[in-house]
């Protein structure tokens, strides 16, 4: 594992690679420390670049609060492998179950931004055990062929996917500026700047098309009928890039999702527009209800163990006191970890600590 050296504090990222079934290479980055909250990758990331991002600083900082953050490079992107065959949900998912299973993570809240909306809903209806909720901001259950219904919006579709095969590479950054318009039509000369820039670095011309024209064609439709995750759907009222009766559609075909509209036109919000305000206060109440409900799901006998864990103890002297085996001990210590979200003994003082459970 490799540190940023050239991040502050608050920024500064720990990087790591895993490999998926298949054996694509997949870079790992977290920023900040506690309970985990991951991010299924998107179509547009490189996990060293968007650290030094006027887009994507604000929400590194703002979801690594009193939490380890964790997102990775989507297959052909970024610091992952470039040279990649298969572009398919169910390799995304794969990534995804890779990463996870590498990080040694238990239970963790998912964010599914965007395309990686349809990965993060998949992930969760194939290991409801691991997704305590479930967080979709500008997110879709159909692509934009899956969902077209005249043969413009699907030339529209195609056409795109033609404009990166052209011009995705070039110096000029017109072709570019087509996608960055749709991302952030609200953003500043920098913003725009930077974000062409990264639609450049982050994969070729030909694994940007292959990708896009892939996620056109997902539909998750019957996956989010079965989702059984407590789930918060936000999709910006002006959003480009898509449209937000899909987000209106989604929530209301999740079970028991809650539904935010944001004032914005931007599909990445940023810091500086008041929709910004807004989906970190409903995120973070969100989450702290995750983790009351994680905290409420012990068991008195837990709570009891958990307490003597947060004191310093280990299983067989937390054995000794409570008159129980080592074994019980163990296992009950492993489940207020899964139930916590948490993997070591560090991370449940931390949580004890912080948050009185």
């Amino acid at each position: 594992m490799a540190t940023d050296p050239r991040m502050p504090p608050k920024l500064r990222q720990s990087l790591r690679f895993c490999v998926a079934a298949d054996g694509t290479r997949i870079a790992i980055a977290s920023i900040g420390s506690g309970p985990p909250l991951v991010r299924a990758a998107h179509w547009l990331s490189h996990v060293e670049h968007d650290l030094h991002s006027p887009v994507w600083q604000p929400w590194l900082r703002e979801l690594a609060r009193d939490r380890q953050y964790i997102r990775y490079d989507q297959r052909g992107c970024g610091l992952s492998d470039a040279t990649v065959t298969d572009f398919s949900l169910d390799a995304w998912v794969g990534d995804l179950e890779a990463v996870v299973d590498s990080l040694g993570l238990r239970r963790f809240p998912l964010v599914g931004m965007s395309q990686g909306g349809a990965v993060a809903i998949a992930y969760a209806v194939r290991h409801p055990d691991k997704v305590s909720h479930l967080v979709l901001p500008g997110a879709y259950a159909r692509g934009a062929l899956q969902r077209a219904t005249s043969a413009a919006q699907r030339l529209e579709a195609e056409t795109l996917v033609n404009l990166i095969r052209l011009g995705w590479g070039r110096d000029n950054a017109a072709f570019r500026q087509v996608f960055t318009n749709q991302f952030i039509p609200g953003g500043t000369a920098a913003q725009h700047q930077w974000w062409n820039e990264l639609e450049r670095l982050t994969a070729s011309p030909e694994n940007a098309a292959r990708t896009l024209d892939a996620f056109h064609r997902v539909d998750v439709t019957e996956m989010a009928r079965r989702l059984q995750v407590p789930t918060l759907v936000l999709h910006a009222r002006g959003d480009a890039r898509v449209p937000f009766d899909e987000g209106v559609r989604l929530a209301a075909l999740i079970p028991g999702a809650r539904f935010v509209p944001l004032d914005s036109d931007n599909h990445v919000l940023l810091d500086s527009e008041p929709a910004w305000s807004v989906f970190l206060a409903e995120l973070r109440g969100f989450l702290g209800r995750a983790e009351s409900d994680a905290a409420e799901a012990l068991t008195p006998a837990e709570r009891e163990v958990l307490r003597l864990v947060a004191i310093g103890l280990d299983n067989r002297a937390i054995a000794q006191q409570l008159g129980k085996s080592e074994k019980t001990v163990r296992n009950q210590v492993s489940s207020i970890f899964d139930k916590l979200g948490v993997r070591t003994r560090a991370e449940a003082i931390v949580h004890v600590r912080d948050r009185g459970s």
